[in-house]
């Protein structure tokens, strides 16, 4: 195993805590988030523990280690583009965070796909690109009227277009079914957006 299996971890402990700070300071917010928190780290152990004995031979639960694996890494995505949304900082800097946290995270996240301990050219590149687009359209989203939690969604799911797609290559099952299953997720969502934006306010 690599580094790459302790980015998840770090990054979903530290979002948790990030976003711990914009929570009302209530016992009733406090308790669910602390319990939200323990099941989320538990999962990822169980997780990396999968990961760590498929590296050496195929096991069943490999599948569902992934699955697991990829709505972790939506949920630290959506905790911490929340976070960066919510400083409310310059547009420069709202995007170049955006690129930089996100590129660790989609790192790991294509990286699961294979598990190999060499992290090769080809993961590093996709992360990067990815990281671009996402940094893209929240660029876009500045100039959006949204709120944060629409914003926040909205940055998730261009993430889950993404690395879904990215993992469906790297496992050499890109179909055209697939890419149009994904791109209507983009579609419904980005429908739904619209719908739920207050123009001219």
């Amino acid at each position: 195993m690599t580094l790459a299996s302790l980015i998840l971890p770090f990054y979903y402990t530290v979002s948790v805590g990030l976003f711990g700070f914009l929570l009302p300071s209530s016992i009733f917010t406090l308790i669910p988030a602390v319990s939200i928190y323990g099941f989320g780290i538990y999962a990822l152990c169980l997780t990396t523990n999968i990961y760590t004995v498929s590296a050496i031979r195929t096991i069943a639960l490999m599948r569902a280690a992934r699955g697991v694996g990829f709505l972790l890494t939506l949920t630290t995505f959506f905790l911490t583009y929340d976070t960066i949304l919510s400083l409310k900082t310059s547009i420069i800097a709202n995007t170049a965070l955006v690129i930089f946290i996100s590129l660790p995270l989609f790192l790991q996240g294509f990286w699961a796909v294979h598990l190999e301990k060499n992290i090769q050219k080809e993961l590093i590149t996709l992360s990067i690109v990815a990281s671009l687009v996402m940094g893209e359209v929240a660029l876009l989203l500045f100039f959006w009227p949204v709120t944060l939690i629409v914003g926040s969604l909205f940055l998730t799911t261009g993430v889950y277009i993404i690395l879904g797609l990215g993992q469906a290559q790297l496992e050499a099952r890109l179909f055209q079914q697939t890419v149009k299953e994904y791109l209507l997720v983009g579609f419904i969502v980005f429908l739904g957006m619209f719908l739920a934006t207050r123009w001219g306010q």
